[in-house]
């Protein structure tokens, strides 16, 4: 029996008061060992989809599926967000603990784990990120491209199921960049990623989404 998609979204559509239509009606699915890539221009509601999916703001119509089950409140979605590991575009708005420690840890401690239970977890993930020298670094003078590693890092604290990527190499210069593409693959986790980064895209082995006109079409090439 074929499994459930890990995200599916069928005939959204969303609009911000006051403006037109954002989403025209948007079918989009997510496979299990999957890697997709939603790409688009400017302004053409790629972060309005994934703030969706997150269930950060509710669609006007149409239905939302996360792990095979339908979200509609916002319980439905506090289930389900640990599991899907959203890293924002901009990584202060993920990191706001003094240390990079006390970020990792933060998910942790608030799923209810203990503290040596989530000290072990920073541990992991430091190691997995070959970043343990940052542990007691403060979060707010570590670079731009630091700080994308520490925020992809309290995404894995939870043990997601799949990644939820925004912009993720924004900023980032060509050597951070590359070993962001290493850390992804060495994941072997299912992805969903905007970027327009089309190198950084094809390194980590997306199919492509393309947005335009508020809907979603398959493509073969990098829009």
């Amino acid at each position: 029996m074929p499994s459930e998609p890990l995200i599916e979204l069928v005939d959204v559509t969303f609009a911000y008061k006051g403006r037109p239509p954002v989403l025209k009606g948007v079918n989009l699915k997510v496979e299990d060992g999957e890697r997709v890539a939603l790409v688009g221009s400017n302004g053409s509601g790629k972060t309005t989809t994934l703030s969706i999916i997150m269930g950060l703001i509710r669609p006007d119509s149409g239905a939302v599926k996360i792990f095979g089950e339908p979200r509609v409140r916002e319980r439905d979605f506090q289930k389900a967000r640990p599991r899907m590991g959203f890293v924002f575009q901009d990584a202060d708005d993920q990191l706001f603990c003094p240390t990079v420690a006390d970020d990792i840890a933060f998910g942790p401690l608030n799923m209810g784990l203990g503290r040596r239970e989530a000290a072990r977890v920073v541990d992991e993930v430091l190691e997995r990120l070959d970043i343990k020298n940052f542990r007691d670094r403060i979060t707010h003078d570590l670079s731009g491209g630091e700080k994308r590693l520490v925020a992809l890092g309290t995404a894995l604290a939870l043990k997601p199921r799949m990644l939820i990527l925004d912009e993720p190499t924004t900023y980032l210069d060509r050597k951070v960049s590359a070993r962001l593409v290493k850390i992804l693959n060495e994941l072997m986790l299912p992805l969903l990623i905007v970027s327009h980064d089309k190198d950084f895209l094809t390194d980590v082995g997306c199919r492509y989404l393309v947005m335009e006109d508020g809907r979603v079409e398959e493509s073969a090439a990098f829009f």
